[in-house]
């Protein structure tokens, strides 16, 4: 982001560390080690302005360089593990997510709602079956995911249309959703059902099927999927056996969060 295209700031807006979180922020999955180059281009930064930050985060301990390899830490965990030690949530979560992968064999995760993303919380896998490595902080389009499909679907309309209206709708498979008026009647029929199935939108051979979670107060705070591939699972067992296993699974998370309170 470059300093015309940024949105008001306050006065006391502090810049460099936002250019900092952004060098962090650049590194992922598929980038989880970059030259100083590299760096420059993913963030915008100048390779000088890039490599005073990756020497500050280095001299910190969040960074290392190999050789002019750079690469996160795992001190840069802590940045994160202050709010995911005071969400209880991913706590409680991760023990009924357990309990439901042993009974479904397959992969349960929880995440929340970032923005136009969702956030992994918690996981409890049992086989890997996407291309991606998915773990506790992995990012992915909501609007390509049954638990981001939930969660829009507990936005007012407002929310919704601002969401929809600025989100990249990537065309990932043959099957994924790409025109916007067809993702907001998807998402309005998850309204009416209470729970969303994803079928190989976001990766050829994966299915999904997520419901939400909810606070003590009713609002969908999160949400809980199992996800298969589709060669060992069919659309109508998601809808049964295991739409029942994970509708069970959120009540239960709600009595724990209500009894945590």
């Amino acid at each position: 982001m470059t300093d015309s295209d940024a949105p008001d700031r306050p006065a006391d807006f502090v810049q460099s560390l936002e250019r900092g979180l952004h060098v962090i922020r650049s590194f992922s999955a598929d980038k989880p080690v970059m030259t100083l180059s590299e760096v420059a281009r993913r963030t915008g930064l100048t390779r000088a302005a890039a490599r005073r930050f990756l020497i500050t985060l280095q001299h910190l301990g969040y960074v290392a360089n190999d050789g002019g390899q750079f690469s996160l830490r795992p001190a840069v965990l802590q940045l994160g593990y202050a709010y995911l030690s005071s969400l209880s949530l991913a706590e409680i979560a991760s023990e009924h997510l357990r309990l439901a992968g042993e009974e479904l064999h397959e992969s349960c995760s929880a995440s929340v709602l970032d923005g136009d993303s969702i956030v992994y919380i918690a996981r409890a896998p049992t086989a890997r079956i996407m291309s991606i490595n998915l773990a506790v902080g992995t990012r992915l389009p909501a609007v390509l995911t049954s638990m981001g499909r939930v969660m829009l679907a507990a936005l007012s309309d407002d929310e919704l249309d601002r969401l929809l209206a600025t989100a990249t709708l990537d065309r990932r498979t043959s099957s994924t959703i790409t025109r916007r008026a067809a993702l907001r009647d998807e998402i309005n029929l998850v309204r009416e059902r209470g729970w969303s199935i994803v079928d190989q939108e976001l990766e050829i051979g994966v299915r999904s099927i997520a419901v939400p979670i909810r606070d003590t107060r009713g609002v969908v705070v999160a949400a809980i999927n199992a996800s298969a591939h589709a060669s060992r699972v069919e659309i109508d067992e998601l809808q049964t056996r295991f739409l029942a296993r994970l509708q069970r699974a959120a009540a239960e998370i709600t009595d724990d969060l209500r009894a945590r309170r």
